[in-house]
C-alpha cells in the first residue's frame, strides 16, 4: 500500500509542474525576434489577433513549444526506464548509446537516401527507431552472458562503449559530405531543435500515445526489477524478457524524440532523479512527475537558448548540458 502522504506530495508536485509548464509556455510565446505583447497572447490564441500575431504564435512558436515539451517527456521516461532495468540512477539514453545509434541512422538516411520532402518528416522517427533498436540489440548481445544472463553493469559499460564508437562513425560519415548537409547534421549533434512545424508533432505524437501508457502499465514490473535479482525472480518476474521489452520501449521513446530535437542528453538523467527525490522510488508515483519535469526542462532550456544570443541563439542540447553536467558531477560525488 502506498503511503497517503506520498500520494498527496505527488499530486502537489504534479500540479506545481503543470503551473510551471504553463508559465514557461506563456513566456516562450511572447519572447523572440518577432515579439508578441503578453496581453495580446490570449486574444491571438482565440482568433482575435492580427495576421502577424497569429502567424508568429501558430506557425512559429506553438509548434516548437509542443515539440520540446513532448520530446522532453519522451527522453525523461526513456531515462526512467533505463535506470529501472539497469538499477543505476546515473543512466541516460545518451550515455547508453541509444541516441548515438538513432543519430547515426538519421545521418545515413539524410546523406544517402533520396526521398520526397513530404514523406521525410514521418519516416525520420521510424529511421531513428531502427537505428536505436539495432544499437540496443547489439548492446544487449554483447552484454548478455550465458552464465549470468544480462547484468545491468555490463549493459551500462557496453552502452557507453557503443555511444563513443557510433559518435565517431557519425563524424567520419559527415567528413565527406557536402557543406549544407554537414551544417544540418552538426546542428543536430548539438541538440538544435529543428523539427518546428506541425507535421513533426503528428509524427512524434503516436509514439508517445502508445509508449507512455505502456510504460505506466509496466510500472510495477519496473519496481520489481529495481530489487535484487533473486527477489525479482521470486516475485515471478521473467527478468530477461521484461528487460528486453522495456529496453525496446526506452529505445522507441528516445529515438522518436531525438529524431526531431537532435542529440540531447541529461534530460533522461535529471528528470527521473529529481522526481524520485520528491516522491520516492515507486514508479507509479515518480514517472508522472518525471514526465512533466522532463518536458519543462527541455522547454525551459530551448526558451532560454533561442533568446540568449542573436540571431540563431544557443542549441537546446547545449543549454541542457550546461545545466545537466554540473548536476551529473553532483550525483557522482553523492554516489
Amino acid at each position: 500500500m502506498i503511503d497517503p502522504a506520498l500520494i498527496r506530495k505527488q499530486r502537489i508536485t504534479v500540479a506545481a509542474s503543470i503551473i510551471l509548464i504553463l508559465g514557461t509556455i506563456a513566456v516562450s510565446l511572447g519572447l523572440g525576434s518577432a515579439s508578441v505583447s503578453f496581453d495580446r497572447i490570449l486574444p491571438a490564441l482565440f482568433g482575435q489577433g492580427t495576421f502577424k500575431e497569429e502567424f508568429v504564435l501558430f506557425d512559429l512558436r506553438l509548434p516548437r513549444i509542443l515539440i520540446t515539451l513532448l520530446a522532453g517527456m519522451a527522453l525523461a521516461l526513456s531515462g526512467a526506464i533505463l535506470q529501472g532495468i539497469t538499477r543505476n540512477d546515473l543512466v541516460d539514453p545518451g550515455f547508453m548509446g541509444i541516441n548515438s545509434g538513432a543519430g547515426l541512422a538519421v545521418t545515413v538516411f539524410f546523406l544517402f537516401v533520396p526521398i520526397e520532402p513530404g514523406s521525410f518528416i514521418y519516416i525520420l522517427p521510424l529511421t531513428a527507431f531502427i537505428g536505436g533498436l539495432l544499437t540496443a540489440l547489439a548492446i544487449y548481445f554483447f552484454a548478455y552472458s550465458k552464465k549470468n544472463g544480462m547484468q545491468p553493469v555490463s549493459l551500462v559499460l557496453v552502452g557507453v562503449g557503443f555511444s563513443m564508437a557510433l559518435s565517431g562513425a557519425m563524424i567520419v560519415l559527415i567528413s565527406s559530405a557536402d557543406q549544407v548537409k554537414v551544417d544540418f547534421i552538426a546542428k543536430w549533434l548539438a541538440g538544435n531543435v529543428w523539427g518546428t512545424d506541425w507535421p513533426f508533432i503528428w509524427a512524434l505524437l503516436p509514439w508517445l500515445v502508445v509508449l507512455i501508457p505502456f510504460a505506466l502499465y509496466k510500472a510495477n514490473t519496473l519496481n520489481l526489477l529495481s530489487l535484487s535479482e533473486p527477489v525479482s525472480i521470486g516475485a515471478g518476474v521473467a527478468l530477461q524478457k521484461e528487460r528486453l521489452i522495456l529496453l525496446l520501449t526506452a529505445v522507441g521513446l528516445a529515438a522518436s524524440a531525438v529524431s526531431v530535437t537532435g542529440g540531447i542528453s541529461f534530460i533522461g538523467l535529471m528528470a527521473p532523479h529529481i522526481a524520485k527525490a520528491i516522491t520516492g522510488p515507486r514508479n507509479q508515483l515518480f514517472i508522472p512527475v518525471a514526465l512533466l519535469l522532463g518536458g519543462w526542462l527541455l522547454l525551459f532550456a530551448d526558451t532560454i537558448g533561442r533568446n540568449i544570443l542573436d540571431p540563431s541563439g544557443v542549441p537546446a542540447g547545449i543549454m541542457v548540458s550546461l545545466i545537466g553536467a554540473p548536476y551529473f558531477v553532483y550525483l557522482l560525488m553523492r554516489k
